[in-house]
């Protein structure tokens, strides 16, 4: 349980921090993010919820919605999310937090021995 707990947390907790990886690298509309998550996170969540953390990465100046892709030419009416630099430096301090957390709680070969003795 404790190991299904972790998961949800460093998944569906921070979704956030997942979209604003997609959208590092191309501007993306809604369907396109939860289509991107499912395949290449394995993450599979609710449409609504996906919707949700977008609108309050917005309010946070985290990503803005622009009208059409420009780099792909389309002016289909979809609102196409892309980050701001806000957005990028946020991202960098979460993963930066999570090196760190993982570098403090890294159990190494010399802890094993000690258990096993």
């Amino acid at each position: 349980m404790a190991y299904q707990r972790l998961v949800k947390k460093m998944t569906i907790e921070n979704l956030w921090m997942y979209i604003l990886r997609l959208l590092v690298e191309k501007p993306m509309y809604g369907g396109e993010i939860i289509q991107a998550l499912r395949e290449r996170f394995g993450i599979k969540s609710a449409a609504v919820t996906i919707y949700v953390v977008l609108y309050r990465m917005e309010r946070e100046g985290l990503i803005k919605k622009v009208k059409e892709d420009k780099k792909r030419g389309k002016r289909d009416g979809r609102a196409y999310y892309k980050p701001t630099i806000k957005g990028i430096k946020t991202l960098e301090q979460g993963l930066e937090f999570i090196k760190s957390t993982y570098m403090k709680l890294q159990v190494g070969e010399k802890d094993v021995n000690e258990i096993q003795r």
